[in-house]
């Protein structure tokens, strides 16, 4: 590009441009063309600094990316700050921050600083031209001509800051995607009841350690989701976390599963496969239903958490491997031990820390939290509105058994989402899950002790709630939990419409230990 650039071509070579990265480039350097020197650099605010977003020249990428503290002198500061262009002479000029250029063999001998106007007047970027000859000469300084560059600056810093937001709003929504995709795919463990939370702080307590962990529990109460959340919290949490079911495939595939094996080990083995205790080395292994595992790898596993060593088959020398093992099984391993089928040694040693999951009918209070969870994550996974359970179908779902625990309430939540057709999903619907549910003749077994009764008015509850069986400590807990769940945990709403002062309502909620 020659110095006889018109404000038309040098428009149109930056307004043609729709990438933001390329944009700020071919603006750069256009610029740098027009003095005809061959550094510069693109500046903005970011926080409470100076960002650079772009940099052109020798060694360009040491200064790219690389942010300025506004509390500290710069020529880009000063130029933001004021508004104004300046030229300045590295060396003699305080305002150079000089510390930019140490890793930078071709130093600064003079710098050109425009800023870069938004449409309103506010400066949010500076441009610098940067002058390295031996002679630091070839910057035109004539008044007019640097009156045209700033002209054309201005024309750049328009496009160049429109690209700058919609560059912004690219990462911002690249994020909002990466949040939706996690939403979407999300396992977390949920819950407030006493239970859960004594379950999650012997996690966290026992995350501290690398000592084997034993959890035990009914199918379907999240047993691996407690594992993964040790691992989360341990030291371990940037190595990997794998998972082998001991149920799930037959004793001589589990064995090389476990351990791999060396090609030639026997008949099929073409090449060596590397087992997860190796490929889990630095992390954690979770073994599930490892009460269904034979006694013959028990031996072998014994091994493993006495010695942290393996042998694959077909191989003659032990490995070394750093794991540590979380297994988990809902059979009484007590009863295994006296039956024969499962080693006594091996249960001491993986039974060093112990975590006992209660099943689902015993935290009743924790239903109405992973019910919203599971309608809120189907209904971001499906693309439909957020839905939810009117009083009655809740308190039917409360009181129900839930043999397969949260497995079965998840299922649940997949099934009815997809039959139901309102945002409000009735107790008559349920009979699209729940055959034996008739709205005029069923009742369930025990409404939950997390929800209350909606009443029909001011008076007395609806004729279908029995108070029979209830406590009063039951009675004020699952209204006030009932209150709490209506005005999404606000206790001083919650508070109002109980007809009591927000301190009684906190003292109470104390004295029952009802925490969100």
């Amino acid at each position: 590009m020659s110095q006889t650039i018109t404000p038309f071509n040098f428009y149109r070579t930056v307004s043609e441009e729709l990438d933001p990265e390329r944009l700020q480039r071919k603006f750069l350097s256009a610029l740098l063309d027009l003095q005809n020197v061959e550094r510069g650099s693109i500046w903005v605010r970011r926080g409470d600094g100076y960002q650079c977003v772009e940099a052109v020249g020798s060694q360009s990428e040491s200064i790219k990316g690389i942010a300025i503290s506004a509390r500290r002198p710069s020529i880009v500061g000063w130029v933001i700050k004021h508004g104004s262009m300046t030229v300045a002479e590295p060396g003699k000029d305080d305002r150079h921050f000089k510390e930019v250029e140490d890793n930078i063999a071709v130093k600064s001998r003079l710098i050109l600083c425009f800023p870069l106007f938004l449409k309103s007047g506010e400066v949010y970027g500076a441009v610098q031209l940067i002058d390295t000859s031996a002679g630091g000469n070839r910057l035109n300084l004539n008044q007019d001509y640097l009156e045209l560059l700033q002209h054309l600056v201005d024309i750049g810093a328009m496009a160049l800051s429109n690209s700058l937001v919609y560059s912004d709003q690219v990462r911002e929504n690249e994020k909002l995607k990466q949040t939706l995709e996690a939403l979407r795919s999300q396992e977390i463990a949920l819950g407030r009841s006493p239970a859960f939370i004594k379950v999650m702080k012997l996690a966290e307590d026992y995350a501290r350690t690398d000592f084997p962990v034993l959890i035990t529990g009914e199918s379907g109460t999240g047993k691996e989701l407690i594992a993964r959340e040790i691992h989360r919290l341990s030291r371990r949490q940037g190595n990997p976390f794998l998972v082998q079911n001991c149920s799930a495939i037959p004793d001589t595939l589990l064995e090389s599963e476990l351990f791999g094996y060396e090609k030639g080990a026997f008949t099929g083995a073409v090449k060596s496969k590397t087992g997860i205790f190796e490929a889990a080395d630095g992390g954690t292994i979770f073994l599930d239903e490892i009460g269904d595992m034979p006694l013959a790898l028990q031996a072998r596993i014994l091994r493993v958490v006495q010695y942290n060593e393996i042998k694959p088959l077909g191989e003659n020398r032990p490995r070394s491997v750093n794991v540590r093992i979380i297994s988990a099984t809902n059979k009484d391993l007590n009863g295994a031990i006296a039956g024969g089928t499962f080693r006594e040694d091996l249960f001491y040693r993986l039974n060093v820390l112990p975590i006992h999951i209660p099943p689902l009918r015993e935290r009743r209070e924790d239903i109405p939290l992973l019910l919203d969870h599971f309608l809120a994550r189907e209904a971001l996974r499906l693309g439909v509105p957020a839905r939810r359970l009117s009083p009655g179908a809740l308190e039917y779902v409360c009181g129900y058994p839930w043999q397969g625990n949260i497995r079965e309430l998840e299922n649940f939540v997949r099934h009815i989402i997809v039959v139901s057709t309102g945002e409000t999903i009735s107790r008559e619907e349920l009979a699209l899950h729940f055959p034996s549910v008739a709205p005029s003749s069923v009742e369930s077994s025990r409404p939950a002790q997390s929800v209350a009764p909606v009443s029909t008015g001011k008076g007395s509850p609806p004729a279908s709630f029995s108070f029979e069986g209830y406590s009063w400590e039951e009675l004020e807990r699952a209204y006030i939990l009932y209150l709490l769940e209506k005005n999404r945990w606000h206790i001083t709403r919650a508070a109002r419409e109980a007809g009591v002062n927000r301190s009684t309502f906190d003292s109470r909620m104390k004295r029952l230990s009802i925490r969100k």
